[in-house]
């Protein structure tokens, strides 16, 4: 059976049954029938693995595996797309050594935060970005869940989450502007000015964040969700977010441009906990 993930409603702490404790070449893959651990997905690594402990042992790794029943597959290994009939998809933690029977599973908390806001800050400053972009399309296009030009999912390239942050980087080429959109003469101040002012009034909203998971399976989909003063805002992910905007106490964006490609960064900085 796939391994169920507790991590999409915020989990931190649990404990489990060991599955399996299968050796590697750099320690030990140990897999519990449930798990509150984050692990890197293989096909779009944006937020890097959660870590912790098992059983008081450091996490080294956190990866995406699956087994057909005969074999256990790590990460870019893997040879069956994900939900695939006669496939487990597992919660992989490396450690150094073996662990059975019940496992105590402690994610780092304070490290967990810090990507949670960074990826809850991702999503907002594209969805920001998706509204100020939406005057430079010429023919119709998919809109984003708040009706804009979704310029977001037509030209990403990479998405990365770090501590408090993320990096977006965006192809402009001719594929593009096929669809229709025109980069020509992009006012990068004037465009971060009204990212920011947009994720300024968001962040004052307090608006609600959660993250759906109707299976509770590793392989299950899950989606992104924010009531937004404008709308219900959703996003297809896997990873964790803080729970209300406002967590966020501001967001600062940098936007650079080379004529091929447009990166954006994110920058959180979020008030103490109480």
């Amino acid at each position: 059976m796939d391994t169920q993930v507790t991590y999409p409603r915020g989990d931190v702490h649990g404990k489990s049954r060991v599955v399996t404790s299968t050796p590697l070449e750099n320690g030990h893959g140990v897999v519990t029938e449930e798990t509150p651990f984050h692990p890197l997905d293989h096909t779009w690594p944006d937020q890097p693995a959660d870590r912790g402990t098992v059983n008081g042992l450091p996490v080294l790794d956190c990866v995406t595996g699956a087994s057909d029943g005969t074999r256990l597959y790590l990460g870019t290994d893997i040879p069956a797309r994900r939900g695939a009939e006669g496939w487990d998809w597992l919660v992989v933690h490396v450690l150094e050594e073996p662990v059975d029977g019940e496992a105590e599973l402690i994610v780092d908390a304070a490290y967990r935060r810090a990507l949670s806001a960074g990826h809850t800050a991702c999503h907002l400053t594209a969805l920001a970005l998706n509204e100020a972009l939406a005057g430079r399309w010429r023919k119709e296009t998919v809109p984003d869940s708040l009706g804009h030009p979704d310029f977001d999912q037509a030209a990403i390239f990479s998405s990365r989450v770090s501590e408090y942050g993320s990096t977006d980087v965006y192809r402009l080429g001719k594929s593009l502007r096929r669809k229709g959109f025109d980069a020509e003469g992009l006012d990068l101040t004037e465009l971060t000015r009204r990212i920011e002012d947009r994720l300024a009034e968001w962040i004052a909203a307090d608006a609600p964040v959660m993250v759906e998971d109707p299976s509770g399976a590793l392989s299950g989909r899950r989606t992104w969700r924010c009531s937004l003063p404008e709308g219900q805002a959703h996003i297809p992910c896997g990873g964790t977010h803080v729970t209300r905007t406002s967590e966020l106490g501001a967001v600062g964006v940098s936007l650079s441009f080379d004529g091929a490609e447009l990166t954006m960064r994110s920058l959180v900085s979020t008030p103490p906990l109480r």
